[in-house]
């Protein structure tokens, strides 16, 4: 191998892994905006988060 393909292989895992941990950091930040959601559905039905828990 000489070193251009070197480099590009490099930078091929390098831009995979930074898509991946995109995606994972959007995935978090989506579950936490569904938490915050049902919180606060949970509130406009009167339930407290506390509550919910003994509900499921």
């Amino acid at each position: 191998m000489d070193r251009s393909e070197v480099l590009s292989t490099l930078d091929s895992t390098t831009k995979s892994s930074k898509n991946k941990a995109n995606k994972r950091k959007w995935r978090e930040i989506e579950a936490i905006h569904d938490r915050n959601q049902l919180r606060q559905e949970l509130r406009e039905l009167g339930m407290s988060p506390e509550d919910s828990l003994e509900f499921l």
